[in-house]
């Protein structure tokens, strides 16, 4: 390998074109120059946590940084070509199949998933970024041996949209001067470095959505790599589109920072629901206002969801840039019409709020729903966008944005089901699959981080269900041990590793950061045998 960088796994023959070492020298040369920062900022994450935790410090909006939000004379740059209008877009992992389903869904865009929907594994990482290569160069197309069925990649397909791993996440699998590279820079740099001209040429451009971020230092952190990347292959500044995800409690509070510093290369900011509400208990973990009831209490209209969205709206407005919806969780239920019925009537309920409200456009995770988005985005927004919504009436205050004031209960099924819910997402992950339906809803990564830190919320602060049942770390035990064996789809083995695991977090003083740092070292990585 080329000097300074090692990988600890085997290179399937396919693989070989996309670890070329030209690619690896490009990935190389983004991690040198940008990993120290990356990992300082990390610091800075706990440290900010630490001092949450000891009341040294509030939740709020900055005060260094008020004439950033008062200048309303800046905006951000305008759409990029195929990101004017995104009323619909489709998400999900990287795999081949689902990839060109996405591509070939009626959405305007697709977000390709190297983060929550997808488990890392070493093939699926490498896998993912050869079928993005071959999707931009319309070469994707191929017949399914199991079942015989052929996938063609239709004449106009959605615009594509990458999103990288967060900068929490390692790529362990790959060494550079003998420490691990960052995730989402090892994701980035390759498709980057093999895509980007292509995808220029083909009239669109290298286009990304950055999750999980905490602090518009971070959001300045992708603007510096962006320049360098786009320097370093003599592309012009500001040919790259960010959307950033509003997913963490702490970003909400510096939203027009975080434009501001991606200015010339935003495309607007996400509402990331699931990871959002997983943040707001999370970081106010030593607080025991932070515990709320059963997750599917939690929606949209209450206090703190609420507040979130209007300021998320107006903000980008302001800006002029897309403010996206969120993800329905719903999927189709097959075989129940009654029950599907009602599924979809959530989906559409869901979708004509975010399209009042003033959103730009909204996610959807399975094909069949894009039809029924686009149908209710159709009819209420008539343009390509609403930037002209300016939300200018909206007042949203600190105290508004951490309001738990949630209208519900906590349940002995709601116990059982978060428990379930983590259980088998965990075991899917661990088994290779990051995105899996249970109980007829589409769960990811943020979707069972909600479930894992209610668990661990509902036994610190010994909650009470409405039966009047103490929750405790051994009920959730117990609990844990009696779900573990209605786990489908998952060995045994992965099933007990992910009771071991869920149980080891309920009974912390804190719960981790995120399943996905904690569970990768269990993944089946195929490292070599000997180095």
């Amino acid at each position: 390998m080329t000097a300074g960088i090692e990988i600890l796994n085997n290179v399937a023959p396919q693989h070989k074109a996309i670890l070329s070492d030209d690619a690896l020298e490009f990935v190389a040369k983004i991690h040198r120059t940008f990993n120290k920062t990356r990992k300082h900022l990390l610091q800075e994450r706990q440290q900010r946590q630490k001092d949450l935790d000891e009341g040294r410090i509030r939740l709020n909006f900055r005060p260094e940084t008020q004439h950033i939000r008062q200048n309303k004379s800046w905006i951000c740059a305008p759409p990029a070509p195929g990101l004017r209008d995104r009323r619909v877009e489709i998400t999900g992992p990287t795999e081949r199949k689902m990839v060109i389903n996405a591509l070939n869904s009626g959405s305007k865009t697709f977000m390709a998933d190297f983060e929550d929907s997808n488990s890392p594994t070493w093939h699926n990482m490498v896998d993912g970024q050869l079928n993005l290569h071959d999707a931009i160069r319309r070469q994707i197309d191929f017949t399914d041996e199991k079942s015989g069925k052929s996938y063609k990649l239709s004449p106009n397909p959605a615009v594509l949209i990458v999103r990288p791993r967060g900068w929490h996440l390692d790529e362990t699998r790959v060494l550079i001067d003998g420490e691990p590279v960052s995730g989402g820079l090892f994701d980035f740099a390759l498709y980057f470095y093999h895509n980007a001209k292509e995808y220029i040429n083909r009239g669109f451009g290298p286009y990304f959505y950055l999750p999980k971020m905490e602090s518009y230092l971070e959001a300045r952190l992708w603007n510096d790599v962006f320049n360098f990347a786009q320097d370093s292959l003599d592309i012009p500044r500001g040919t790259i589109r960010g959307t950033v995800l509003i997913e963490t409690i702490f970003a909400v509070f510096e939203m027009d920072e975080i434009l501001y510093e991606l200015r010339n290369h935003s495309s607007g900011l996400n509402c990331g629901r699931w990871d959002y509400i997983f943040s707001f208990i999370k970081a106010q973990r030593a607080n025991k206002s932070s515990v709320l009831p059963n997750r599917s209490d939690v929606t949209m209209s209450v206090p703190f969801m609420d507040a979130y969205v209007r300021l998320l709206i107006q903000t980008c407005h302001g800006r002029q840039v897309a403010a996206m919806g969120g993800m329905s969780a719903q999927i189709p239920i097959k075989n129940d019409t009654k029950a599907n019925d009602a599924a979809m009537s959530k989906v559409k309920n869901d979708k004509l709020r975010e399209v009042t409200a003033g959103h730009d456009g909204t996610w959807v995770a399975h094909p069949a729903l894009v039809k029924i988005a686009l149908d209710i985005f159709n009819d209420k927004m008539l343009g390509p966008n609403q930037y002209h919504i300016r939300r200018e009436e909206v007042q949203v205050s600190a105290a508004d944005l951490l309001n738990t004031n949630v209208p519900g209960e906590i349940t002995d099924a709601g116990v059982h089901e978060n428990a379930s819910a983590a259980l088998a997402y965990c075991s899917a992950w661990i088994s290779g699959n990051g995105c899996v339906p249970i109980n007829n809803l589409m769960e990811d990564a943020a979707t069972a981080e909600i479930a894992r830190v209610q668990l661990w919320s509902w036994a610190k602060y010994s909650a009470k269900t409405n039966s009047g049942k103490v929750v405790s770390a051994a009920f959730v035990d117990q609990v844990l041990k009696e779900e573990g064996k209605h786990i489908k789809g998952a060995s045994e083995t992965n099933v007990n590793k992910s009771i071991e695991y869920l149980s080891n977090q309920v009974n912390s003083k804190w719960p981790s950061d995120f399943l996905t740092s904690d569970l990768i070292s269990l993944l089946d990585s195929g490292r070599k045998s000997a180095l």
